[in-house]
């Protein structure tokens, strides 16, 4: 989070994962200067990379490793796997005494953030996990092993037995990952973060990724949000001992249990009742969306629930589950997402607040849990449609596996699958309002990289247009207009579109995000505030934050605020380093502030990122002309010259 946004100590059940160089007070005594150049390209080119590719993030890196957060598990054994597949080809033609050879442990478990940072039990047992393993090994615990043995084709386990480690006091129990016969898969699992977030309740049944191009090649973001999707005829419940089949539970079909009150006070039922019928009540308005209605789910209130079984008796696929405990200053709330054929924890997070306004505090809850819940649910669909169909898909299948590929995509080719995906999807349903959603995302993501851009818009528009006419209430689809609004220059078009996408979904983060945005570039960034810190507080661990942090940061630098200007594009650059743009107001705002050294070696960062860019090709792409903009922009372009961009 950028400064200021929230006051509360905040725990999370995280995979952490951490790293070091084998061997490295050697490699640096031999040859500094080339160890060094070599380790900083080994971060440029691969490990940063995969780090962001798997929707992680990394809280601090020192001479010889780092630590790395991941919302997920299996993204964080991905990425540790990749990285290690990747060095041994990356070390090939080196001697074997200049080779940079990681150790890599990973933990699953309760970890405190605190500015930024992680402590606690969750991140010590990673770090003694990577002090355990070989060089070139990935070391996991038993907690992570339980969650992937069985989710990546390739790799399999041995067990190192117990060991006691240093500051734990319990025995932690090992397995060394061996990933010889290991291969990348076309589709990597969602998270709930990237998302993070890898955090909006749209729809259940997809969420995409959305392009924003501020101008030609300057601000580029992408909002997730999840189409509203139409299942068709569901399968009849099934009541009583009978157990349906994967086929016949719908789709993406859901019972809220009523959360426990472990308070010792009955008076405080009401609050956990509250946010059981809010996640209820608002996951119920999904076009597609199955949801066991309140008075079902409140009959197993006060007695324990088997969620297997309960998804036998009401014929659902998931079951989300919580319990909240309420102290004198302080209310913390747990949630967890069961598999109903299986009883496997999906996800689980803890909130902790500190006792305050208590209506705005469960709104907050319930719109980061039905995030966290969209991208989870989609992502198991999605697995479960291309182990059960590889060869027949049907159409929601499609969209399905389209989406997922949406929500981690990076790079042009990413999308290319995605949208064959959603166009053959709509050859079998051309009724698919969530086809057409998803096939316009990709069209407007693809124009980032594709030299026919405005055909590719101009194809983006059309799809957006099929699906606003199937399901003229699709928040995505009115966030897909308003960003090809703002693509043309048309703002206050896009703000109403926004703000219909707003009015949809309540908890649509991304359009939250791009009005605050819009708000700067119409010259009016005094209004920008609330809707941007309105997305953080929705998706705290989404994949756009560091681009919302770079918005406040270029608020507070219009309004000549440049000491907050500073502290939110640092922190914004500090979440993202790659984000060249980031580098370029991070300089402008260090220059204003004095602090002319650190505003040139951002400046520096900038044009190695972006070599040749001028100030006057900075003017030249502006993505806006209004007056007010303009002038505000001035200021901005004074602190770049301090900061030494050549004119």
């Amino acid at each position: 989070m950028g400064p200021g946004v929230r006051n509360r100590t905040e725990r999370r059940l995280a995979a952490i994962l951490a790293a070091d160089i084998a061997g490295y007070s050697r490699l640096m005594g031999a040859d500094e200067e080339g160890t060094l150049a070599r380790l900083k390209a080994h971060r440029r080119e691969l490990i940063n990379p995969k780090i962001a590719q798997h929707l992680g993030r990394i809280v601090k890196t020192t001479g010889d490793g780092m630590l790395v957060e991941f919302p997920s598990v299996v993204e964080a054994v991905q990425c540790a796997v990749e990285v290690q597949q990747a060095m041994v080809a990356r070390n090939r033609d080196l001697p074997p005494n200049e080779r940079i050879v990681f150790r890599v442990g990973i933990n699953l478990g309760d970890v405190i953030i605190d500015e930024g940072d992680v402590y606690g039990d969750g991140v010590n047992v990673a770090a003694r996990l990577e002090a355990l393993a070989q060089p070139g090994e990935v070391c996991i615990s038993q907690a992570v092993h339980d969650q992937v043995r069985d989710r990546l084709p390739g790799l399999t386990f041995e067990d190192g037995g117990e060991h006691s480690v240093k500051n734990i006091d319990r025995p932690v129990r090992i397995f060394a990952v061996n990933f010889k016969n290991y291969a990348a898969p076309p589709v990597v699992p969602m998270t709930a973060v990237r998302s993070s977030g890898r955090v909006l309740l749209a729809s259940l049944v997809a969420t995409g990724s959305v392009l924003l191009v501020v101008s030609a090649g300057l601000w580029w973001q992408f909002g997730r949000a999840p189409p509203p999707v139409r299942i068709g005829a569901t399968a009849p419940l099934t009541i009583g001992p009978a157990a349906p089949t994967e086929a016949s539970a719908p789709r993406l079909s859901i019972v809220v249990l009523p959360f426990a009150n472990l308070s010792h006070d009955p008076e405080q039922d009401y609050f956990a009742d509250g946010l059981t019928e809010d996640l209820t009540t608002d996951l119920s308005r999904i076009s597609g969306s199955f949801v066991i209605s309140r008075n079902t789910a409140f009959t197993y209130k006060g007695r324990p629930a088997d969620a297997k079984q309960v998804s036998r008796d009401l014929g659902v696929r998931y079951v989300l589950e919580g319990s909240v405990q309420r102290s004198e200053n302080q209310v913390r709330v747990n949630a967890q997402l069961i598999h109903g054929d299986t009883g496997a924890h999906l996800w689980a997070e803890r909130f902790d607040y500190q006792r305050g306004d208590l209506f705005q505090m469960q709104n907050e809850i319930t719109a980061r849990i039905a995030r966290t819940l969209s991208l989870e649910l989609v992502d198991a669909e999605g697995q479960r449609a291309l182990r059960q169909r590889p060869n027949n898909p049907n159409a929601m299948d499609l969209v399905m596996r389209g989406t997922a590929i949406m929500n981690r995509a990076r790079q042009g080719e990413d999308v290319s699958e995605a949208r064959r995906l959603f166009q053959e999807a709509i050859r079998l349903d051309a009724s698919s309002a969530p086809a057409w959603v998803g096939l316009g995302s990709a069209f407007l993501f693809n124009a980032r990289f594709s030299p026919s851009r405005e055909e590719d818009l101009r194809q983006a528009g059309e799809a957006v247009d099929r699906a606003l006419a199937l399901d003229p209430k699709s928040a995505f689809a009115h966030h897909i207009k308003a960003t090809l609004r703002y693509q043309f220059g048309r703002l206050e078009q896009a703000v109403g579109e926004y703000e219909t996408a707003i009015a949809l979904d309540r908890n649509f983060a991304s359009s939250y995000g791009m009005l605050g945005a819009t708000k700067v570039i119409l010259g009016q960034p005094e209004e920008a505030f609330e809707h941007v810190q309105k997305a953080m507080k929705i998706s705290p661990r989404d994949p756009n934050l560091a681009m919302w942090q770079m918005f406040v940061g270029v608020a507070n630098l219009h309004l000549g605020r440049d000491d907050a200007a500073v502290a939110w594009l640092r922190t914004s650059v500090d979440l993202n380093p790659r984000s060249s743009f980031g580098h370029l107001f991070l300089a402008s705002a260090l220059a204003l502030t004095g602090q002319e050294t650190a505003a040139r070696a951002e400046m520096a960062e900038f044009q190695r990122l972006n070599p040749g860019f001028t100030l006057g090709r900075f003017k030249a792409v502006e993505p806006s002309d209004r007056p007010a903009f303009l002038a505000q922009r001035q200021r901005v372009y004074q602190g770049l010259r301090q900061a030494g961009m050549p004119e």
